[in-house]
């Protein structure tokens, strides 16, 4: 029988007799150190894409369903696993080595290049079915990578010896790794977004496909009809990241029922402002945020019924609200001297002072001369701030994972109690009392154990229904919470006449048990995820 064309020699046998008649059957391949070079290449270029596909995979049901640690646990899990079940496999590729290297290149290229864009339809038209679609993805793109490294290392097992080999391969797959690990958050993902980035990569792959067949041309029979087949995926995945930008928007206008006006990716978050007639509204990886219709009904509800019973405050710190209407509410106090407003996101801080309609919705206040902006993790800023504060407010979005839910630990509370000023409070937004009521009630219990004195109030907010609050002071502190007998600022909601119905819960709102929300078991993130999920207590 005649050994195919791209059929590669088995590892050298030790007869030099052997070695004679392996040399006659396949040629010695051109520029061996050239080669050697360019396939160790290969290897940093595919152990980049096959982590950027895990990481796209991560990212996108993190966006989608929340809770980061469960979603990137399954995700690398399931990975991992496929990838073992692909390097079991590749024992039974036993001839044509570079022509199964090329088709599984293009099939890694094709499948991983279109992964994000098919898990953002399937989410906006086929939600139940995401998950299924998630992890076939990550199986399938697993399995393909588990075969392509070990094809590499069969291809260049003629050039290097057993210990090169395999040092070389692992250190050039390693630092490949490493490289898009870095680049993902830092830019890819902010930068591209997560479809852009898929096809990019998805090009990467087709183009590595292509050019192991230009090295091996002329080694291989098809040569010309493998290369026509690289163009064609290369020419759908350019085609893919051109039009990344309209696929993104068809997705998200199915996503979304109103007219979306303002899209983008940043490195922490996805942010989507939509317009319907004349009421703006915020959505954070896919969650409203607020309703212009009503958002001064949370933003007063948030900051009067504890501020005005502060006449003396002059420091103001505000954790998260990086869309400035908690700040325009502090503003109308004129005692109010400085305000310190510290949100993680930059690309937030920065639509919303300067946006025209956002801008106007504020009140500009985050361009006045009395605010500062500081874009850092509230966790590490608190931890490193020497300054106090008379009053804080702490507007975080609703703990759906677990770098949300630290922000609502004992660790979190112990940092904020040594900023407070002697006399000083602070408020909370707490998620809904009535659709989280195990949420809000962890809240409560978890700010007793960190020393506070908590007094939960709550109010209607048309957009998400019935809302939690959490005014505190220190139990060791000089005064407790009493809501004030007049409001001497302008509101449009609240009123000193409504105090009775905010501080009242009803059967259906009342305390329930709940254990401490810590760092080490975050509880509140999986209270918050079954509550939500089943639609409420």
């Amino acid at each position: 029988m005649s050994t195919p064309a791209d059929q590669l020699p088995p590892a050298a046998e030790s007869s030099p007799t052997h070695q004679q008649e392996v040399t006659l059957r396949n040629p010695p391949l051109p520029s061996g150190e050239v080669l050697t070079r360019a396939l160790l290449a290969s290897v940093f270029v595919i152990a980049a894409c096959g982590l950027v596909y895990e990481l796209i995979a991560a990212a996108a049901s993190t966006y989608l369903l929340g809770d980061s640690v469960t979603q990137f646990s399954l995700v690398i899990g399931v990975y991992l696993a496929s990838m073992g079940i692909g390097s079991y496999l590749s024992q039974y590729v036993t001839d044509k080595i570079v022509t199964r290297f090329v088709d599984i290149e293009l099939l890694i290229a094709l499948v991983g290049g279109f992964s994000a864009a098919i898990m953002f339809f399937t989410f906006a038209y086929a939600g139940p079915g995401f998950r299924v679609v998630l992890y076939l993805l990550v199986v399938l793109v697993g399995i393909f990578v588990g075969l392509e490294i070990p094809l590499v290392m069969r291809i260049l097992k003629e050039r290097l010896g057993f210990k090169d080999l395999v040092a070389q391969v692992l250190s050039f797959d390693y630092i490949g790794a490493l490289g898009v690990s870095i680049a993902f958050p830092l830019f890819l993902a902010p930068r591209l977004g997560l479809i852009r980035t898929a096809f990019l990569f998805g090009f990467m792959n087709a183009a590595i496909a292509l050019w192991a067949v230009w090295l091996f041309r002329d080694r291989l029979k098809n040569a010309f009809a493998m290369g026509v087949k690289c163009v064609v995926v290369l020419a759908m995945l350019a085609a893919g990241f051109i039009w990344s930008d309209e696929l993104t928007r068809m997705s998200e206008d199915q996503l979304y029922s109103d007219q979306i006006v303002h899209a983008e990716s940043s490195r922490a978050q996805r942010i989507v402002i939509t317009r319907w007639r004349d009421d703006l509204r915020l959505h954070l990886n896919g969650n409203l945020q607020f309703s212009s219709m009503d958002e001064y009904r949370y933003h007063e509800a948030l900051v009067h019924p504890v501020l005005a019973t502060l006449p003396g405050a002059r420091r103001v710190l505000v954790l998260g609200g990086g869309d400035g209407m908690a700040v325009r509410e502090i503003l109308k106090y004129p005692q109010v001297e400085s305000v310190t407003l510290v949100d993680l996101d930059p690309a937030m801080t920065k639509l919303f002072s300067s946006a025209e309609q956002l801008r106007k919705l504020n009140a500009d206040a985050l361009n006045s001369p009395k605010v500062k902006v500081e874009n850092a993790d509230a966790f590490v800023w608190l931890e490193q701030s020497r300054e106090f504060f008379d009053f804080v407010v702490i507007d975080f979005p609703d703990p759906s994972n677990h770098s949300l839910g630290k922000l609502y630990t004992t660790a979190f509370y112990s940092l904020l109690k040594r900023r407070m000023a002697e006399g000083g409070m602070a408020v909370i937004q707490s998620t809904s009392p009535l659709y989280a009521r195990k949420s809000f009630w962890c809240v409560v219990t978890t700010l007793e154990e960190s020393g506070f004195n908590p007094t939960p109030y709550h109010t209607l907010v048309p957009s998400f229904g019935e809302w939690g609050f959490i005014a505190i002071t220190k139990k060791d502190g000089p005064r407790e919470y009493s809501p004030p007998a007049a409001y001497t600022v302008p509101t449009r909601f609240m009123d000193a006449k409504l105090h009775p119905a905010l501080f009242t819960f009803p059967k259906d709102m009342e305390r329930v048990p709940t254990v401490v929300n810590r760092l080490n078991n975050q509880a509140l993130v999986q209270y918050f995820e079954g509550e939500w999920r089943r639609g409420g207590s």
